[in-house]
């Protein structure tokens, strides 16, 4: 089991190693290859706790206790400026780590004026001193950890939302791996609340060591958040103060877009009449920036438009077009494989194509021709 807990330890090193060695490294990897390195040292924590070195290096007693009080903010941070195109973090963001600092300034007279005895003692319970800390360090870090995992969550909703203004496709650009491991770390850190209520409260002798299934889930995840995130590009980082995030306040959110009701009028049918003529959607790659240059208006605008006048978003948008063009073709070429032809409408993956193809007409492109040439 321990050689488990080893890997888990180099693994992590190792990303950590990986991400700081990046040529292009964004931000965002910074932030993940610095987490890597605080989960490889709070694995190393519990490691040597198990194997009783502390007995061997008492003066390391609870060096790593307040580690997990950064797991929060750093995953907070890490999803915040993969989204965000920043080259720095900002200083309003240091802030989240101020608990992690304030547990280690309280634990300073134990660091440096105990003696080795003294840590041996209060490691084993003999000496209470900081029972009551202990307690609520515990409560901290999963009161953290649940709080953050809901934040970085709603991060990804958000910008789920600002990518569908943006983006007529989502390969690429799909953030599903990350929302599945904040989810996931959530449900770790509420298993562990309802863990520590039975324990304390209920006084449940659990049939199982807690503290194993906790970083076995840890060694895990750190295969699964390192092998996305080292592949993650921040590439698709977009600005998001400037996208509508539901059709109940275009008035506010376009009241500077610079456009009055009929300029807005007079761009929605120019912009109908260009997708007619032209047929950009054709384009798999097409992004809101690209449609806005063609039609000679800047991207908030071509979002206020279509937001406004289609009552759609970008993406949406563009594939309504798409979906139309293959029914289009598909009826006057009934010799040609569906997906053929769905790439010559503009679609770039069976999956998508399948997908959207359902979310606009209710039924499977085969049985959707099937019921028209009934």
């Amino acid at each position: 089991m321990y050689v488990f807990f080893v890997s888990g330890i180099f693994m992590s090193l190792f990303i950590a190693a990986l991400l700081f060695s990046k040529r292009s490294k964004a931000l965002n990897d910074k932030i993940l290859g610095s987490w890597m390195f605080v989960i490889a040292l709070h694995l190393s924590g519990f490691y040597i706790n198990q194997e009783s070195y502390w007995l061997l290096f008492p003066h390391l007693i609870g060096v790593t206790a307040p580690l997990p009080l950064l797991h929060g903010p750093l995953l907070y941070l890490y999803t915040l400026y993969s989204l965000r195109g920043d080259k720095k973090i900002r200083y309003v963001d240091y802030l989240h780590f101020i608990p992690a600092v304030i547990s280690y300034l309280y634990m300073s007279n134990f660091f440096f004026f105990y003696s080795e005895e003294q840590k041996l003692s209060v490691d084993n319970g003999e000496i209470n001193d900081f029972n009551l800390f202990s307690e609520v360090l515990l409560v901290m870090i999963l009161l953290s950890g649940i709080s953050y995992a809901i934040l970085a969550y709603r991060l990804t909703i958000k910008h789920k939302i600002i990518l569908e203004n943006r983006y007529s496709f989502r390969e690429g650009v799909s953030l599903r791996w990350l929302r599945i491991s904040i989810v996931g770390i959530g449900l770790v850190f509420c298993l562990a609340i309802l863990i520590f209520i039975f324990k304390n409260d209920f006084e449940l002798v659990l049939p199982f060591n807690s503290e194993y299934v906790f970083y076995t889930i840890m060694i895990l995840f750190i295969f699964y958040f390192g092998y996305y995130g080292i592949r993650h590009e921040n590439i698709f980082a977009v600005n998001s103060s400037n996208i509508p995030t539901s059709t109940d306040n275009f008035r506010e959110k376009y009241r500077n877009s610079g456009l009055s009701y009929d300029q807005s009028i007079a761009l929605h049918n120019k912009l109908i009449s260009y997708m007619l003529e032209y047929k950009p959607f054709l384009n798999p790659r097409l992004t809101l920036s690209d449609l806005s240059k063609m039609l000679g208006c800047s991207p908030n605008q071509l979002s206020q438009v279509i937001n406004q006048h289609s009552v759609v978003n970008f993406h949406d948008f563009i594939n309504k077009y798409r979906v139309e063009e293959f029914i289009e073709r598909a009826q006057n070429n009934k010799g040609f494989k569906l997906l053929s032809i769905a790439m010559e409408s503009g679609f770039n993956s069976k999956s998508s194509f399948n997908t959207i193809f359902k979310k606009h007409t209710g039924l499977t492109p085969s049985g959707f021709l099937k019921g028209v040439d009934s």
